[in-house]
């Protein structure tokens, strides 16, 4: 869930998707990410079997860089502890991180 997004406004020239920190995580961790240009951006959680857990981002958003605050508990449910993966895809651009969860 977000709980908090923050913009920058110095322009990336490239697209980028940095490792979550902190890692692994209880009970939220935060993701950065950068887009070179305007677009149509998703960012999703999914569990080791390719199941979606969680969209935390899909919308148009400005060239610029991110921060994405996870909770993992904000919405009254827990996630179990395991590997996650957390995918950014904007246009042509799709880059996959994986991500602990330890209870």
């Amino acid at each position: 869930t977000i709980t908090d997004v923050e913009v920058y406004r110095d322009l990336p020239n490239q697209f980028k998707l940095y490792q979550n920190y902190p890692n692994p995580f209880n009970p939220s961790t935060i993701i950065n990410y950068q887009i070179p240009k305007d677009g149509l951006v998703s960012l999703k959680i999914y569990n080791v079997l390719g199941k979606e857990v969680e969209t935390l981002v899909s919308r148009d958003q400005p060239a610029g860089k991110y921060q994405v605050t996870f909770n993992t508990s904000a919405k009254g449910f827990s996630l179990p502890s395991g590997i996650y993966f957390y995918q950014l895809q904007a246009g042509n651009y799709i880059e996959t991180k994986k991500m602990v969860i330890l209870k």
